[in-house]
């Protein structure tokens, strides 16, 4: 049995993450976080699982952390994975460059698995990206264009971002990242790469790279029709993760 703490468990993707989990035999919630629970704790677990609205309440073991909060809270969470050594899925996004840089030290102690897009799909998608990326790199122009829900607060999306860096780690020549463009004489540049976001009604994610060459046009598209994929593909980072020593992992590690 795999114990789990969820890190924003009052979240949509808290709720849906415990949908799952009571749907199985092999893992179940010990505790849900969630600063919404403040003065509603049931800090005995009487109703089946211990709620908090602080991670240091919860006193009990666990395997596995799996964080969908929001980004000032990554810290905090992080620490508490790191003093009670419990391995850590952060899949929160728009981290800033200080709380990355503290993800990454706490990895140096304890286990932390972080990944920008928790879908297998999204993420089989970037290195199908990366194999192509080589031989349309000299010709084509490249770029992205993501679209969300209209409650999302970051922009453009870690995934947008994630396809980005996986592009530009095999390109011989690396990208400018351009976010959006505006002007009346915007001479194109091959070395950039424009990321456009969209936001609007209740679209769970929809990413495309666009490869522009001479008389043809390569799309990869991934659409997310549910934010269910990436509770399963968080659900199978936590069953990668138990057990695990200190170090930094991504889904990378998780699908080879």
């Amino acid at each position: 049995m795999i114990n789990v703490i969820i890190h924003g468990y009052l979240g949509k993707m808290g709720q849906t993450l415990k949908r799952l989990i009571d749907q199985r035999d092999d893992m179940q919630i010990v505790c849900g976080i969630d600063i919404g629970l403040a003065g509603k704790e049931d800090l005995t677990g009487e109703s089946g699982t211990v709620l908090c609205s602080k991670p240091e309440q919860f006193k009990g073991e666990a395997d596995a952390i799996i964080d969908f909060s929001n980004h000032a809270a990554v810290k905090e969470i992080l620490y508490y994975a790191k003093e009670w050594q419990i391995p850590c899925i952060v899949a929160t996004t728009g981290l800033t460059e200080d709380e990355l840089a503290f993800l990454n030290e706490t990895s140096e102690n304890v286990a932390v698995f972080r990944s920008a897009n928790m879908s297998l799909g999204i993420n089989l998608m970037a290195k199908a990206l990366q194999l192509m990326t080589p031989f349309v790199e000299k010709d084509f122009d490249m770029e992205i264009v993501e679209m969300h829900h209209n409650m999302k607060k970051d922009a453009p999306s870690g995934t947008a971002l994630l396809l980005a860096d996986k592009i530009n780690e095999v390109c011989e020549e690396k990208k400018e990242y351009i976010y959006g463009r505006e002007g009346g004489n915007l001479a194109f540049d091959r070395k950039q790469m424009g990321i456009h976001a969209l936001r609007g009604g209740t679209v769970a994610g929809e990413h495309k790279v666009i490869f522009a060459g001479p008389d043809e046009i390569i799309e990869v598209r991934h659409l997310a029709l549910s934010r269910e994929i990436f509770a399963h593909g968080a659900l199978a980072a936590a069953e990668f993760m138990a057990g695990k020593g200190p170090g930094l992992y991504s889904m990378d590690d998780l699908i080879g």
